[in-house]
């Protein structure tokens, strides 16, 4: 018999402990033969990326203990190579790469003039020669991206290949080893803007009669060269990220459809489509934040049956006739699945070891709502859901609403357990795809461009607005969650509106300028997007900059804070507390030590999630369940 307890005080089976030590994410798929390597982040490991690979059916960890985790662009990606059995992979310690196929872990870059100075990433082989993207830290002021080519027994120098343009990417190596493609971009830009596709010859002498294919302002992903070795690509010139072959300095649709078989490059080492032995493409691709995967078959898409998977990953490698990929759902965590093309499908390993009885999982309910702008923004819901409690009669859940973080990145349907640690304790929680989200075309994304700081507020706001209306949610304990840019909505939330009665923000942006001047060199510029360029959107840059206003937040607010982030510092989050206890306001810090941008080990995930919690449990009158530490919440009475 469920027992009658207050919404958010329901005991839940999902601990802070799991959250932190029984998952994992899936990155870098890369064939090589019928064996297939991948990158696994590891919380649990002080945020560790094993390298592993599938043969024969066994999973092994290659390189035991290594760190294969690149600092390029910061968030990195892409920080493993594979060729006939020989494995190299960037090392987090020095930022150098190493040879991991032997008994001895080989350094095959030199050793930098400073410690990290030198950093690679997103490198394939070619022959006995590595190509790579190398950010150069040696000089003042900004670093320098390049392409290099790299001896790989490690003799000699790297040899710059390309250069001149602010960043590149993907370098790609063709099936018979003579042409290159890449992608390369310039400020203020960033990959999903405005980039450059490039092919030029390629031998041991570097690179020849490079040429740029002709764009329009369009961004393109992921260049791709099939068995025949005819150059493909992703533009969103019709609109949407769709795949086209590269034919001279024309690009020819392969399939005009409203999907995107793009992701914002956020990371090295994205790749939604690829080719098996006989030619065939195989694509994922997603609309209104449903992905899906299909065969073509004479141009036709044939979609594969996965069942209720429709949450993915940027990250596909055919090997051994299957395809290999990341799905998941809403109540399914993300797996990597080898799947034939006839349909049949193997799950290989899982994103979370825990197993939740399925009477607990919330599973998301897709919802569109009206926003501003005569304009309507997406959602996913996820109702209270623990069979053993029941809420006294007629009290309405609290909500927390999810901001993602980028901002122009994007939220799935997936069994994530950090909502569901809130869902099984008797919160309802809206994880919101506002305006500049992908996954619902250029337009979408794009509107974004100019309103940060605006547009995804008031797309937050009116997803609990609506559902405080249709009595899914009490309207007096409203509650806003988010990292980095997430968090940047959750402040302006707070206060420049006066609907959520509390907040938390981890490491979130509080002022948009000091942002822009100390934050890495490849969103240094972002700004003139979604703000505007400089120095002419000065002002609007400061009226939109919680920092400047921390006087009018609206309720009390937990900010969460990694002392070493170098994106978002932490000046940002202790200037915006200060100015929140010298006006009187209630509010909770922690700044956290050894932690950077992505607040990710175990112990601090434990620490955060029942500070939050008892943040909740305090300011909405309830007791959570079970040993929660309390957080102490200064002006509150």
């Amino acid at each position: 018999m469920p027992i009658t307890t207050p919404f958010g005080a329901w005991k839940s089976p999902i601990s802070p402990e799991m959250l932190a030590g029984k998952q994992i994410s899936f990155s870098s798929l890369t064939a090589d033969g019928d064996d297939v390597y991948w990158t696994e982040f590891r919380p649990a490991e002080a945020l560790r990326v094993a390298i592993m690979r599938w043969r024969d059916g066994v999973i092994t960890e290659v390189a035991p203990d290594f760190n294969a985790r690149t600092l390029v662009h910061e968030y990195g990606g892409a920080s493993v190579a594979v060729d006939r059995g020989r494995i190299v992979g960037s090392s987090f310690e020095d930022q150098r790469i190493y040879r991991l196929d032997g008994f001895a872990r080989v350094p095959i870059t030199p050793e930098p003039p400073e410690p990290r100075a030198w950093r690679y990433a997103d490198t394939v082989f070619r022959g006995d020669w590595l190509i790579s993207v190398r950010e150069d830290h040696t000089a003042s002021g900004e670093a320098r991206n390049e392409l290099v080519m790299i001896d790989v027994v490690g003799e000699g120098e790297p040899v710059v290949i390309a250069t001149g343009a602010d960043f590149y990417s993907s370098p790609r190596v063709d099936p018979e080893g003579t042409r290159l493609a890449w992608l390369a971009w310039d400020h203020p830009n960033m990959p999903w803007d405005d980039t450059q596709l490039w092919v030029a010859g390629l031998s041991d002498d570097g690179v020849s009669d490079a040429r740029q294919i002709p764009t329009d302002g369009e961004s393109f992903f992921q260049p791709e060269w099939a068995p025949d070795g005819t150059l493909h690509v992703a533009s969103d010139r019709s609109g949407w990220w769709n795949l086209y072959r590269v034919d001279g300095d024309r690009l020819e649709a392969l399939d005009a459809v409203d999907r995107e078989f793009g992701e914002p490059g956020w990371l090295f080492g994205f790749r939604t489509y690829g080719f098996l032995e006989d030619g065939r493409l195989v694509a994922k691709s997603t609309r209104n934040g449903l992905w899906s995967l299909a065969v073509y078959e004479d141009g036709v898409a044939r979609e594969i049956d996965l069942g209720e998977r429709h949450a993915s990953s940027p990250y596909l490698a055919v090997a051994g006739g299957r395809v290999w990929t990341t799905m998941g759902g809403g109540a399914e965590p993300k797996a990597l699945l080898a799947i034939d093309p006839d349909g049949d499908f193997e799950v290989v390993a899982t994103a979370s070891s825990i197993e939740i009885p399925p009477d607990f999982i919330s599973k998301p309910v897709p919802i569109v709502f009206p926003t501003s702008d005569e304009t309507v923004a997406h959602a996913f819901y996820y109702p209270p859901a623990n069979p053993d409690f029941v809420p006294p009669d007629g009290e309405l859940p609290p909500l927390i609403v999810f901001s993602h973080g980028g901002p122009t990145s994007s939220t799935e349907p997936v069994l994530n357990l950090g909502v569901q640690f809130w869902t099984t304790r008797g919160f309802a929680v809206v994880d919101v795809n506002y305006r500049g989200s992908t996954g619902y075309g250029t337009e979408f994304r794009n509107a974004l461009r100019g309103r940060w700081g605006d547009a995804d507020v008031v797309d937050c706001v009116n997803a609990a607005r609506h559902l405080a209306a249709e009595g899914l949610a009490d309207p007096d304990r409203l509650a806003i969650r988010g990292g980095s840019a997430g968090g940047y909505v959750t402040l302006c939330a707070l206060t420049f509106h006066d609907v959520f009665a509390a907040g938390a923000s981890y490491c979130g942006v509080a002022d948009v300028a000091a942002l822009m001047a100390t934050t890495h060199k490849f969103e240094s510029r972002y700004d003139e997007s979604l703000i505007g360029p400089m120095p002419q959107s000065a002002q609007l840059a400061h009226d939109r900059s919680p920092i400047h206003f921390a006087d009018q937040v609206s309720c009390p607010v937990l900010v969460i804070q990694g002392a070493d982030d170098p994106i978002v510092t932490p000046d940002q989050a202790e200037v915006f507390v200060d100015a929140m206890r010298s006006s009187g306001l209630p509010h909770s810090f922690m700044l956290i030590e050894g932690e950077d941008h992505f607040l990710g080990k175990a112990e601090t995930v434990v620490a955060t999630r029942e500070a939050e919690l008892s943040f909740y449990g305090q300011l909405f009158g309830f007791e959570p369940a079970g040993e929660i530490a309390p957080v102490k919440i200064d002006n509150f009475t």
